[in-house]
């Protein structure tokens, strides 16, 4: 394939945004009768499911405690449910098991759910949690539980197959893929980007969607757009000088155990599980205090990799934003992947839930895994439209689960508004428009 000087639509990044973005803009494009898939070009400098979405656990919920949230994710499990086949997608179900510390957001959860017809069953006091759980599994043992919020809908996807699955779509409509192309900067005629600069040449567009993850904020700078932003907070004052970016690193990982085991009591595939507590939790291995504080972990089967999978909280990476080192990325990274600690916290966890994980450690596959997550100031996604027309999805490491995202983002890009990205517009910081903050140990909830 010769190279392209010219793309009427050109997207950057070949992950869960980009490819779903580009398989539904031409969707879009031929049912209007302007224009095809052929109008659209995808770029990546690596290939297909290289970086965020390659490597995530896969989960797809919809517990979240802010409102905008939980409707956006209600379209994207839809979009999954369109073609669980394509798509890879189990919709096994997913579980908030909680502390009294956050018994009042899980119970505004569940209420919301259900005002949008969301199906979800949900539990209280710490006697009603127990009998709940172990009628699901037997040997569930978990303390300091007070609410479990039970999502029928949500589960999990396998990560590189539902990627590729997208791409399949987007190429069976003539969407052009190509990779190993990596944009180098932009051209701007006015305030609009007019061309697309790479290490294998210019191209010339109308339009523009970054889709790129934790790169986001490489292209960010390129695009020249502000590196520090004002935030009107809750009490109503402004707070300058906030970077507009900081990285977390992801802490994930499997155990090498049979997934089969996790099935539940009627021998159904399980629900994706994650408990929060402020129990302490000891060491599964001699006993020893790991953490008194509120502490987190989720899990799943994971048939690709024989095992159960799943991880922790993340935590900050220090490194100023500019000198992060992306690349290489996931599990071929020299720095940001998982260590002994972490498999002793997260297998700790798993027996601290359910007695069947217990002495399990040795079990822990060591091969690299975790990666790099770019976090907006608030954590939430930036969904807008830049520089006339360049449309950046931002998507603040929630990104995979948000398949529906592309699909309404090619509805913006031939003139339908929605209201669903409306609360993620770059405008709220100024505004004081900030989606409310719950009490989860994971700054994504």
């Amino acid at each position: 394939m010769a190279f392209p000087t010219h793309s009427k639509y050109v997207i950057i990044g070949a992950g869960i945004h980009g490819l779903s973005t580009a398989y539904h803009l031409a969707l879009e494009l031929k049912a209007r009768g302007k224009g095809s898939g052929a109008d659209i070009l995808v770029v990546d400098k690596t290939g297909i499911a290289a970086g965020a979405s390659g490597i995530a656990c896969g989960v797809v919920r919809n517990n979240y405690y802010q409102p905008a949230m939980r409707r956006l994710m209600a379209q994207s499990v839809e979009v999954w449910e369109s073609d669980p086949k394509a798509y890879s997608y189990h919709p096994v179900g997913y579980m908030q098991i909680s502390p009294e510390g956050m018994h009042e957001d899980v119970a505004s959860i569940y209420q919301q759910q259900q005002e949008i017809g969301y199906p979800s069953t949900f539990v209280e006091g710490a006697e009603d949690c127990m009998t709940y759980m172990k009628g699901m599994f037997s040997d569930w043992r978990a303390q300091g539980i007070t609410s479990v919020l039970h999502e029928k809908k949500g589960g999990y996807a396998n990560n590189t197959a539902s990627i590729y699955g997208l791409a399949t779509k987007a190429e069976g409509e003539g969407v052009r893929i190509m990779t190993g192309v990596k944009v180098t900067g932009f051209d701007k005629s006015g305030g609009a980007v007019s061309k697309v600069k790479t290490d294998k040449g210019d191209i010339e567009t109308d339009y523009v969607v970054v889709a790129v993850g934790p790169w986001v904020s490489q292209i960010w700078n390129m695009l020249e757009l502000p590196k520090q932003v004002s935030i009107k907070g809750r009490d109503g004052e402004v707070h300058e000088g906030i970077d507009m970016w900081r990285y977390w690193c992801l802490e994930e990982g499997t155990l090498g155990v049979d997934p089969e085991m996790q099935r539940t009591n009627d021998g159904k595939m399980p629900p994706v599980i994650h408990v929060d507590t402020d129990a302490p939790l000891y060491s599964d291995v001699d006993g020893s205090l790991i953490t008194e504080e509120l502490w987190g972990i989720y899990y799943k089967p994971d048939f690709n990799f024989a095992g159960i999978q799943g991880g922790a909280m993340p935590y900050v990476v220090k490194t100023p934003v500019d000198e992060v080192q992306l690349d290489p990325y996931g599990a071929d990274s020299p720095d940001f992947i998982v260590g002994d600690d972490f498999a002793h916290m997260w297998c700790s966890a798993l027996a601290f839930c359910q007695e069947r994980f217990s002495g399990q450690i040795g079990k822990w596959k060591k091969e690299p895994s975790g990666g790099l997550g770019c976090f907006t100031p608030d954590s939430f996604p930036v969904f807008d439209v830049f520089c006339e027309n360049v449309h950046v999805l931002a998507d603040s490491n929630h990104g995979y689960k948000m398949i529906g995202v592309g699909k309404l983002v090619a509805g913006e890009i031939v003139g339908e508004k929605s209201s669903l990205l409306a609360p993620f517009d770059f405008k709220r910081y100024e505004d004081g428009r900030l989606h409310p903050v719950s009490h989860s140990p994971f700054p994504w909830s």
